[in-house]
């Protein structure tokens, strides 16, 4: 109905623009052509509102539908009015997640200028692409192979021995259909130094330059996605396709489902986003358990979820209260040489900001200046020095809090 009433208003309103241009052509040709432009069909209807006024009526009484569809839709789907207004849907899909890439690269690549907007870490490989991955005309890939979680330091000098990271660059001239590629095993210089950006993203320094018949020297900051997932407004954004974005679909709906964190999908099936996708079969283990479970899945304008998904969210406090009963059920033996000690007891934010380490993933609750409380675990201090907590929202979905240390009252720490 919403839909309707809002398209209704639409071509009446369309309906009374067009008919007062019609009315300026019976006038006169001048005013005819003049009306074809915003301002002068107004002074058209002012100078002549004897004939325009019948237009004017007609559009005017468009916005009475157009006015009551917005607000019931607004009523039962926010979200949808926002995506409306912000635009977004004018953008393409890569262009919405890329252009949150802060990429600024000086150099060239095979004598070229080279300027990614795509920047991945994945599977300890980090790419740099002007395009998707089958359509970029040039591209850089650096094969690390295992790293250890959080930030990413490397140097690589010409004379360092083997093993190295490999170096692939590929470009794709205009006449050409395939791409070429050369691989780089040594002699070459790389500077890397990313620190983490919550929610799924690593900054910083690069610096690469390969031997001087490759044409190649890159220099600047990159900042590149460590997953598959996106955000906006720091929540997830299930539009997004990709393996993760099921993935992570997946184990929010078995964690509300059964009523607990302790939630890990080890595979899905495999999925092609090309074709309508119907069903996902999962392999989760949940509280140790494992088993395989056939969701019945869709997308509409909100994004991916689970049919019939009428599940409650799951709280805060749920992961929580084990632990604490846990560790009065069963005490650990504490010695007098090693003490445990409680991180409650002398928290502050400058001590945060000095060691955020120290407290990572713990429970925290932050109060700010306009009397806003913000709940839940600590994932790290963003480039700006911004306390970032994520909170689990009602439905599939999770939000980033990034507090401004000036606007925080009082931060408590809410595990020891």
């Amino acid at each position: 109905m919403d839909a309707l009433l809002i398209l209704g208003g639409l071509l009446l309103i369309v309906a009374g623009l067009v008919w007062l241009i019609v009315l300026a052509f019976g006038t006169s040709l001048l005013w005819g052509v003049g009306s074809l432009l915003p301002p002068v069909a107004v002074v058209y209807a002012v100078r002549h509102w004897g004939v325009a006024r019948k237009a004017i009526g007609l559009s005017a009484l468009g916005f009475i539908p157009l006015v009551v569809g917005v607000t019931l839709l607004a009523s039962h789907d926010p979200s949808r009015v926002e995506a409306i207004a912000s635009l977004d849907w004018l953008k393409s899909d890569s262009q919405v997640h890329t252009s949150r890439l802060a990429i600024r690269l000086n150099g060239q690549l095979d004598g070229r200028p080279f300027s990614p907007q795509i920047g991945k870490l994945t599977d300890g490989m980090l790419r740099l692409s002007d395009g998707d991955e089958l359509f970029a005309q040039q591209a850089v890939s650096i094969r690390f192979g295992p790293i250890s979680p959080g930030g990413v330091q490397i140097d690589v000098l010409p004379q360092d021995p083997d093993p190295v990271p490999e170096v692939e660059i590929s470009w794709m001239q205009p006449e050409q259909h395939l791409p070429e590629a050369r691989l780089i095993q040594s002699g070459y210089t790389l500077h890397l130094n990313l620190k983490p950006v919550p929610p799924n993203k690593l900054a910083g320094d690069f610096h690469l330059v390969l031997p001087a018949h490759y044409n190649t020297s890159l220099s600047g900051h990159i900042e590149v996605f460590t997953d598959d997932l996106r955000y906006r407004a720091g929540q997830v954004d299930l539009t997004h396709e990709s393996a993760d974005t099921l993935r992570y679909l997946a184990r929010d709906h078995l964690q509300r489902r059964f009523q607990t964190q302790a939630v890990e999908v080890t595979s899905l099936s495999p999925v092609n986003f090309s074709k309508p996708i119907k069903s996902l079969s999962v392999k989760a283990m949940v509280k140790g358990v494992p088993d395989q479970y056939e969701l019945a899945i869709a997308k509409d304008h909100k994004g991916w979820a689970v049919d019939d998904d009428m599940y409650p969210p799951l709280p805060i406090e749920h992961e929580v209260i084990p632990q604490i009963a846990a560790s009065q059920a069963e005490p650990n033996p504490v010695s007098a040489s090693s003490p445990r000690i409680d991180r409650r007891q002398r928290f502050s934010i400058d001590r945060l900001q000095r060691n955020p380490s120290h407290y990572d993933h713990l429970l925290m609750r932050a109060h700010t200046e306009r009397g806003g409380v913000a709940e839940g675990r600590f994932v790290g201090i963003d480039r700006d020095g911004n306390v970032a907590i994520r909170q689990v929202l009602k439905g599939p979905g999770e939000a980033i809090y990034n507090l401004a240390p000036n606007d925080i009252v009082l931060l408590e720490l809410l595990e020891p």
